[in-house]
């Protein structure tokens, strides 16, 4: 990532920490459970597969963010694009054939492929002796911009909206502060391109 170095490793902070949460997620019962409606033949519905979907993909993409906020160009673009590519494909082929959660599984694809969008751009023009121009396409990272900023005032206007004080509001309000955060540090990776 482009940008002040101590910018980056408190970005790496606070992606990990959101990860490491997520991905912790996996091990017990959801915390805000998924209801999904089910889906006439196919027998699908509520239930924690959807949920640990979505915390599998969280918590990769936090740590996945950490490593690309510390180590940036010092892995090649391809690398990157190995490894945030095939998800964002799998994610678009489901919500493709699948409807239920369909707009949570492209807003997974559209961070994934804005990861391998990001990794690529720094790789084919990075920066020397402390100068980074800019890198990538102005529009696609200003349409990246315009979706991570609105999505992380949507993700927190929903964690103000649903906060009542109650230990379950509370526990139901940190996987959507988790998400709030990614979308900032996402925002805040874009930016710096």
């Amino acid at each position: 990532m482009h940008g002040p170095e101590l910018v980056s490793w408190l970005l790496a902070v606070l992606t990990a920490a959101s990860g490491g949460y997520c991905l912790s997620r996996l091990r017990r019962a959801p915390c805000e459970p998924v209801a999904a409606p089910a889906v006439p033949g196919t027998g699908a519905g509520p239930g924690r597969l959807h949920t640990h979907e979505a915390d599998l993909a969280e918590g990769l993409m936090g740590f996945g963010m950490a490593a690309m906020a510390v180590a940036g160009t010092a892995v090649p673009g391809e690398v990157w694009a190995w490894v945030y590519g095939p998800p964002a494909v799998l994610l678009v082929l489901a919500a493709a054939r699948r409807p239920d959660r369909r707009a949570h599984r492209l807003h997974h694809a559209v961070g994934a492929l804005a990861m391998t969008y990001m990794a690529l751009a720094m790789t084919a023009a990075p920066g020397h002796a402390g100068h980074h121009p800019a890198v990538g396409s102005p529009v696609l990272t200003g349409a990246l911009l315009a979706y991570f900023g609105g999505y992380a005032l949507w993700s927190g206007s929903r964690l103000l909206s649903g906060s009542g004080g109650t230990a379950a509001a509370a526990s139901a309000g940190l996987p959507r502060a988790c998400r709030l955060s990614m979308g900032i540090g996402m925002f805040a990776m874009l930016l710096t391109m």
